[in-house]
């Protein structure tokens, strides 16, 4: 009894060419050996491909439900073109004949050939980032600030090259220098030669010849280092800054990796920082309202400075002290500072006070 390709694959008779293939690669996928799939299923959709996705096999295949040039069956096999894949599969070593305009990627998605990207440094020492809380009144002028990092150090006895003092750095007998080897895998579509790191010397391309008894041949070590470095004025919550070479000591005399620096700016407790600008609530008395006059008020850097009320002023008004507020981080001017008014009510009043109260009641206000 013939086998229903069709069925096999899981698209009906009127399938196009498109439909097809795209059944057979989720199928493929699914019933792969190296994927831990089926191993008969798969030869079963191999061979159910082959002739559906040949426009002769196939209509020969549905007049007469077999196909005759070239066989179909596992005693058969299948014809094989110049450029078709090869490769001799199972006990009943059966071939199976590949002809996809897009083979490559079909073989990176199941085995994770393509390629190679640009030679990466293992050696590299990782990138650092810490956070740092400063007050607001420091973001005003700027301060020089200093951390003590727990990170790796260079090896202070190999000078960072992991070897032992008097001993050589040699090539790697494994990669013979290259840092990567190469891996055949065999498949049912042939062969495939895979390019990968050199397990033996991780992709540096030479060992020490005895490793450096303090760092083990690594070149580093844990540690700390004391870190200065400038916070300029006008910061703002995360914003990051990069000191170079100051991240992780890389292995084996690699690159030292770098340290970011991301600012917190605790909130005050009297101004509100939006931007550059300050807000601040400032209370006042109700003759000062309704009378007007001076007040002093005190900046975020500690000035005071003077400041007319104009009479008649309600509660919540906003007056606008130019060029009072934060540095601009750009380094031209400053913002400015906003005072929000607030007539303050007194509790409890003298008696001469309330005697002039009542006074100013009988005369309307």
């Amino acid at each position: 009894m013939s086998k229903d390709y069709y069925q096999i694959l899981g698209v009906n008779k009127t399938a196009s060419a498109e439909e097809i293939k795209k059944a057979y690669y989720k199928l493929a996928h699914k019933y792969h050996p190296d994927k831990g799939g089926d191993e008969k299923k798969f030869k079963e959709i191999s061979e159910a491909y082959q002739v559906l996705s040949n426009k002769d096999k196939r209509a020969q295949y549905d007049k007469f439900g077999r196909v005759f040039e070239g066989g179909s069956g596992p005693e058969q096999g299948f014809g094989f073109g110049s450029s078709w894949a090869r490769q001799g599969y199972g006990q009943d070593n059966m071939n199976f004949e590949f002809d996809f305009g897009d083979l490559g990627d079909l073989m990176e998605d199941f085995f994770g050939f393509g390629q190679a990207g640009p030679k990466k440094d293992f050696r590299q020492g990782k990138d650092i980032e810490v956070e740092i809380e400063i007050p607001l009144e420091e973001v005003m002028e700027g301060k020089e600030r200093k951390i003590v990092l727990s990170k790796l150090i260079s090896c202070a006895r190999c000078q960072g090259v992991g070897a032992e003092p008097g001993t050589k750095v040699k090539e790697c007998f494994s990669c013979r220098g290259t840092g990567s080897v190469q891996q055949i895998k065999r498949t049912p579509f042939g062969s495939f030669t895979k390019t990968s790191v050199c397990p033996e010397c991780s992709g540096e391309g030479f060992k020490p010849e005895k490793p450096c008894n303090v760092c083990k041949g690594e070149g580093r070590i844990k540690g700390e280092e004391e870190i200065k470095f400038f916070i300029p004025k006008g910061v703002d919550t995360n914003q990051v800054f990069k000191i170079k070479g100051k991240g992780n000591a890389g292995r084996r005399a690699g690159k030292t990796g770098d340290l970011y620096v991301r600012i917190t700016v605790r909130p005050h407790s009297v101004f509100k920082r939006k931007g550059d600008d300050l807000y601040i609530k400032v209370p006042i008395s109700l003759s000062q309202a309704v009378l007007g006059g001076l007040i002093e008020v005190s900046t975020l850097d500690n000035k005071k400075v003077s400041v007319k009320i104009p009479a008649g002023t309600e509660s919540g008004k906003i007056l606008k002290m130019s060029g009072r507020g934060i540095p601009r981080f750009s380094g031209f001017g400053k913002g400015d500072m906003y005072l929000n008014l607030a007539i303050k009510v007194p509790n409890k009043l003298t008696k001469k006070q309330k005697e002039l109260l009542e006074e100013l009641k009988k005369e309307g206000l």
